[in-house]
């Protein structure tokens, strides 16, 4: 007689196979077939407060940008070229697709929903999505493409991932708020109100939201550290002719701060934001609308009080971007600070590697960060270090320095890292060969080099945008085959984000450059398992004549002659490096040590 089979127990399911679960069974009672979570939360934050990392918290996913899709049997994580091999490695293959946008064969977001929508051609295909979570211009696209399909587009009062995520979801920061004198800032927050509602006036506002966080911060002067790396402070804002209201936790305000502001603004609770817009909003009100830095939840909300809708770009988008002379000045500080700190790390580097010492991704990171803290009116880093060595250097944004992975000889090291000093932020990268480079080391380094120069000489007419100048920088490249999936430069605050609009230098870059603005110019060249290489430093636009602008530089760190080939650099492009690495020296040496001090001389010669 046969024994009896035994029945198996069903495997028990993975926490992340939980998430999924519990989200699914959100998305059925609310009648939906697919559930979006975007990488931003309700500020359009790109760096997240801990409580509002959905998407990580979902997917394990932690790259700065990126969405998820969550359906009733499939499950999506979509990452850009900055962070193919980073997704590869971060996500459970086994729960969830990861699509390379630009990547041939990669679905994008809406691309995605179609795939799935088609397999129900007799019925709607619900689309959910938290509307504080999605910004107008988001959600235009989105209906655009959708429009003859079956897709229906469906906002959900309720964050879903907030109602799964409640038992180890953390606990708000709500850090202390301090204020930036105006030593650093050129005006104060009364000047700057004055400002934005002229500009208001000038488009006839009743009412003035603000849901982003720089864009708070750098109107009161105010800044804190509810999130890392970004000297913010979680709140709303409510501008109108003649009031201004401050929603946000009111405890982490020093009394002083909050006598002083009482001139200026009333607090109210974080939580009252639409109710504060309803209060000030009627029929035929006014609110000024930016579909790109303004969510759908805060249109919505308009709508139901029956307000008139403006749509124009923010004002004090601009007038952040634009930088005053004495917030120039305090970037100029900062990076000279900065310069001469990574100047230092490379000298310590040199010296370790001659001294046949263990040197690690971490190991660098941690003593470059010392070198940081060291110089004065240090506040914190602006982004985690990306400190990557041989294959590692190819992962565009590798925020994860390893304690383990020593730099050897015959690789290249990249290092992209920045700062918050008080009045400026930095950002800037240089690659290393360890030991003796290859003559595609070379090549390719050169003709990275050669894009750099080619953005940060030009000169431009008024009115050039980014679109313009981010082809211009992909010439040298693009004539040997090459190119690199990021952008090649991106608006930089005053102490603010390391990352900010409206200006930068990419192919969807439409805002012209103005003197006053800073941006980056970093293009680069990527070869998974061979390694990668970038060379970023941080501009700001100057008027050259009257009508033509051009850049200025702010970073001063030189560049590794070693990989370098002179031979095919023109007569400019070399008269360009000289005159630079003759800047870094004129700028950085003074303040450095002898024995630095003769290095530095000797890396800077041609």
């Amino acid at each position: 007689m046969p024994a009896k089979s035994k029945t198996r127990p069903a495997p028990k399911a993975s926490p992340a196979q939980e998430k999924l679960s519990a989200v699914r069974a959100r998305m059925a009672h609310h009648g939906l077939d697919v559930y979006y979570v975007p990488s931003v939360d309700e500020h359009i934050n790109e760096y997240l407060p801990v409580e509002n990392q959905r998407r990580q918290f979902l997917t394990g996913f932690s790259g700065s940008a990126g969405d998820a899709l969550i359906a009733c049997q499939e499950a999506w994580v979509f990452a850009d070229s900055r962070y193919y091999e980073q997704a590869d490695y971060e996500v459970d293959r086994a729960l969830f697709r990861v699509s390379k946008i630009g990547m041939e064969g990669h679905p994008n977001v809406a691309q995605a929903v179609l795939e799935m929508a088609r397999k129900y051609p007799n019925k709607s295909y619900v689309f959910g999505f938290d509307p504080f979570t999605m910004t107008v211009q988001q959600y235009r696209q989105f209906e655009q493409t959708f429009r003859l399909t079956n897709v229906q587009l469906k906002p959900v009062t309720e964050n879903l991932i907030d109602t799964v995520w409640v038992d180890d979801r953390p606990e708000p920061v709500n850090a202390a708020v301090y204020v930036v004198p105006v030593k650093y800032t050129g005006l104060s927050a009364k000047q700057k109100l004055a400002q934005v509602r002229k500009a208001m006036a000038a488009k006839k506002i009743d009412v003035l939201p603000i849901t982003k966080l720089d864009q708070i911060a750098w109107l009161f002067n105010l800044r804190g550290n509810d999130i890392a790396y970004n000297p913010l402070f979680i709140a709303y804002a409510v501008i109108t002719p003649n009031e201004a209201f401050l929603l946000t936790e009111t405890s982490r305000f020093p009394a002083a701060i909050c006598k002083n502001l009482k001139t200026l603004l009333q607090f109210k609770p974080y939580g009252e934001y639409a109710a504060t817009l309803r209060t000030r909003l009627g029929s035929g009100q006014r609110i000024l609308i930016d579909t790109k830095h303004t969510t759908m939840g805060t249109l919505n909300t308009a709508r139901s009080c029956k307000a008139t809708v403006v749509e124009v770009d923010h004002p004090v988008e601009l007038l952040k971007a634009i930088k005053n002379k004495t917030e120039i000045h305090w970037m100029q500080q900062a990076h000279l600070k900065s310069g001469r700190a990574k100047t230092r790390a490379l000298y310590w580097l040199e010296k370790q590697i001659k001294a046949k010492k263990t040197v690690t991704e971490k190991s660098f990171a941690d003593q470059l960060e010392q070198f940081y803290k060291e110089e004065p009116d240090y506040v914190g880093l602006s982004f985690n270090t990306i400190s990557g060595a041989g294959a590692n250097s190819s992962i565009v944004h590798y925020g994860t320095p390893s304690g383990s992975k020593k730099l050897a000889a015959g690789q290249l090291f990249l290092v992209d890292s920045g700062v918050q000093y008080m009045g400026g932020t930095t950002d800037d990268t240089r690659t290393m060969i360890v030991g003796k480079p290859t003559a595609l080391h070379k090549q390719r380094y050169t003709t990275v080099l050669k894009a750099h120069i080619a953005c940060a000489a030009q000169v431009f007419p008024k009115g050039t945008d980014g679109i313009r100048l981010d082809a211009i920088t992909r010439s040298a490249l693009w004539n040997l085959g090459l190119d690199y999936g990021h952008g090649t430069g991106h608006g930089v605050g005053a102490f603010l984000n390391v990352h900010e609009g409206p200006n930068g230098i990419h192919r969807q870059a439409k805002t012209p450059l103005m003197p006053g603005m800073v941006t980056s110019i970093e293009p680069g060249y990527y070869e998974p398992g061979w390694g990668g290489i970038r060379l970023e430093n941080l501009y700001v636009c100057i008027e050259k004549q009257k009508g033509w602008f051009g850049f200025e530089t702010l970073t001063y760190i030189p560049f590794d002659k070693n990989l370098i080939n002179f031979s095919i650099l023109t007569t400019a492009e070399k008269t360009w490096l000289k005159k630079y690495h003759a800047a870094v020296l004129r700028k950085i040496s003074k303040t450095l040590s002898k024995p630095e001090q003769a290095w530095l001389k000797r890396y800077c010669a041609l």
